[in-house]
């Protein structure tokens, strides 16, 4: 009976470690979602006039709003 009265300062708590991710499983996917932050990035902010991929004002439109949040001037 002395035994299972094993008061709470005498054992230690275990401490779960976060697992270690090593770089080559992260990185290819740091680049995918670098890229699309980029690719993002370009038809919110530059997708018109002199550098516009697309002709017409149609890709100006679906991001008009997202151009204003982020700063971009527009008009």
């Amino acid at each position: 009976m002395a035994e299972a009265l094993v008061s709470a300062a005498d054992s230690t708590p275990s401490v779960a470690a976060p697992a270690a991710l090593p770089v080559r499983a992260v990185l290819p996917w740091a680049l995918f979602v670098g890229l699309l932050a980029l690719i993002a990035l370009y038809f919110v902010g530059a997708e018109q006039g002199a550098t516009s991929v697309f002709a017409g004002t149609d890709v100006h439109e679906w991001v008009h709003d997202g151009r204003h949040l982020l700063g971009f001037p527009c008009h």
